[in-house]
């Protein structure tokens, strides 16, 4: 028996190799550039083609619209990010998150990038969506060195590792977001310790 015919992929979400990757490389490449430098508001699909030398009818069948290529720009973000850090303490693992959260807002064109998406975010749905998502990708690469922790005897039993992952970072995004200056190591350093001892005193001890 024939199943129920599946849904078309969204524009920008087919990943073929070949020039079609390579295209896909350079239209987000564009992409990123011009949120960085311009912000989500100058984001146009035809001055994106025109920066990756590709053709503008390429792109709007591919993406279909900004939003559709700012979904895929946060798509391949997330899975480009660098692996989580193992080095068998629980401080010692979300030091190393904290680190790199620092780093990439530290960074003159991630920073600025993240700053026009989430900026947008607050007033477009689909790429509310896109940038939910890019963080659950990246907070599910970094639980595990929370559940590691519990086994450990590190952590209380039930602390909800997403819990403790977004605590690390979400002091250093709010410095970003209302200070305009990217965090530095020292904040970095104390995001990391207070998320740690917040969760040794049972703070993120997930209910029954």
């Amino acid at each position: 028996m024939t199943g129920p015919a599946e849904a078309e992929p969204e524009p920008g979400t087919v990943r073929p190799g070949g020039r079609t990757a390579r295209v896909r490389t350079a239209v987000l490449r564009a992409a990123g550039d011009v949120l960085a430098e311009q912000g989500f508001a100058h984001l146009d699909l035809a001055d994106v083609a025109r920066r990756a030398e590709v053709g503008k009818t390429t792109v709007y069948r591919r993406w279909g619209s900004v939003t559709g290529l700012v979904a895929d720009l946060l798509g391949d973000m997330a899975e480009q990010s660098l692996p989580r850090t193992d080095t068998g303490t629980v401080l010692g693992d979300l030091r190393a998150n904290a680190a790199l959260v620092r780093r990439t807002l530290a960074d003159p064109r991630q920073g600025a990038l993240f700053r026009a998406v989430i900026a947008a975010a607050t007033c477009d749905r689909r790429t509310a969506e896109a940038l939910r998502h890019f963080y659950d990708v990246r907070v599910a690469e970094w639980a595990p060195c929370v559940e590691q922790a519990v086994t450990r005897g590190e952590l209380p039993p039930r602390t909800d590792p997403s819990a403790v992952v977004r605590a690390v970072s979400a002091p250093l995004y709010y410095a970003l977001l209302t200070t305009g200056v990217a965090p530095g190591t020292a904040d970095a350093e104390r995001a990391a310790e207070a998320a740690v001892a917040a969760a040794a005193a049972g703070v993120f001890v997930a209910g029954p």
